[in-house]
């Protein structure tokens, strides 16, 4: 009823305000959709999968097939099938895999008695798209503002309104609108610009404290994080929801400024060039009008939950555009090593989802939990081809035959 009430004022905030529709991620009881993005926009992925990407292949089409260690995924696939297994055509399968030895020609036979692979393609016929790296960064912080840590992490506010669009018009299914309201009239949220500590919205909603804002900026990107307090203990903060805002990359308007040059703009030189500027800070922020709100994780020791509602595991799982790759499918990935030629050619886990992670062709690579991690995926922007995995009677809808 009150979806009905708000149509009049939804379709002109739809009109003014395109920029507030996105699509939902999936409705997990405890999934989080962590937003991976990289640092400066891709320009080789499409906006917009093809309506049938997904194309039938052999298994002697699967470049690096033979090449990887399958038993490394084998816990990853078991998280999916947590979620997987309720589903009917994918019953049997998890319920062999739940019994299935971590070993590589076990999963190998399996895979290829009981799977079989569809190729990920581009609306333009291609086949290769961009994969970037995302991963779960350490800031420094605390439960109290002090000078040394006085950028807030922030919940989210009371007045953020989340509408899911499927429930009034069918054809908008899986996309949200989020607003807020000015007396009767929906309107869009306030931006990062207006998001500022002074912002009535945000009062009482600080749930940490960190040191520098910079960081603060690229676990927004990341979508969780952990924050190590003075005493030594961590809190684990993970992806709540979002002011509907689009992501904009800051690291393309720097080299669109001629600030920086492309193969510098990864987030290490983004956060060189941001510390070398802090009079600009605001300004290089601000370009991203899109911000993101948190709430406090158990830590269960592994990795943070992935939009599919599980732990990601490092080095196993990815992030894709759930238009195009069924969630929580095996995808196999063909691509290399950050800022290399050399071949990465892996089992992965399409577990989670992202704000900047739209198109067929397009993953974004799970790397774990620290620094060393974090290196790696600020440099990872590399071309590559996918393969999902489906059980052998499950014919998907987007799909087509060679």
């Amino acid at each position: 009823m009150f979806l009905r009430q708000l149509a009049p004022a939804l379709g002109a905030l739809l009109f003014l305000a395109g920029c507030a529709l996105q699509p939902a991620a999936p409705t997990q009881p405890e999934g989080q959709c962590v937003c991976a993005a990289c640092p400066v926009c891709p320009t080789v992925a499409p906006t917009k999968p093809p309506a049938k990407p997904l194309q039938e292949a052999r298994w002697e089409d699967v470049k690096g097939w033979g090449a990887d260690n399958l038993a490394e995924a084998h816990g990853a696939l078991l998280e999916s099938c947590t979620v997987l297994a309720k589903q009917p055509l994918w019953s049997a399968a998890c319920e062999e895999a739940r019994a299935l030895p971590a070993e590589n020609a076990a999963m190998r036979a399996f895979f290829e008695s009981r799977f079989r692979p569809w190729r990920v393609v581009n609306p333009d016929e291609s086949t290769e798209g961009l994969v970037t790296g995302y991963y779960e960064p350490l800031l420094r912080g605390s439960r109290e503002r002090s000078r040394t840590f006085a950028h807030a992490i922030y919940g989210v506010p009371d007045d953020l309104l989340v509408v899911d669009l499927g429930e009034l018009y069918p054809e908008l299914k899986n996309f949200r609108l989020r607003g807020r309201l000015d007396g009767r009239k929906v309107v869009p949220y306030w931006s990062r610009a207006e998001l500022t500590p002074q912002a009535p919205a945000l009062a009482g909603k600080a749930l940490l404290w960190v040191a520098d804002p910079i960081e603060l900026f690229f676990l927004q990107v990341q979508g969780s994080g952990r924050v190590e307090l003075p005493d030594g203990r961590r809190v684990r903060v993970g992806y709540a929801d979002q002011n509907g805002h689009p992501y904009q990359s800051i690291g393309r308007w720097l080299v669109d400024k001629g600030e920086l040059k492309l193969e510098d703009a990864s987030m290490q030189g983004i956060q060189a060039w941001a510390r070398a500027n802090p009079k600009r800070l605001h300004e290089l922020l601000n370009v991203n009008p899109s911000f993101v709100f948190f709430r406090e994780l158990p830590d269960n020791g592994g990795g943070p939950p992935g939009a599919l509602g599980v732990p990601l595991t490092p080095g196993r799982s990815i992030a894709v555009d759930p238009r195009a790759v069924p969630l929580g499918a095996p995808v196999f990935l063909a691509t290399t090593q950050p800022a290399s030629g050399q071949p990465m050619q892996r089992l992965v886990l399409a577990q989670d989802t992202g704000g900047a992670i739209k198109g067929a062709v397009r993953a974004d690579f799970f790397w774990g939990f620290g620094a060393e991690a974090g290196a790696q995926a600020g440099r990872m922007r590399q071309k590559g081809e996918m393969w999902v995995l489906l059980p052998s009677a499950l014919v998907p809808e987007n799909s087509r035959k060679q």
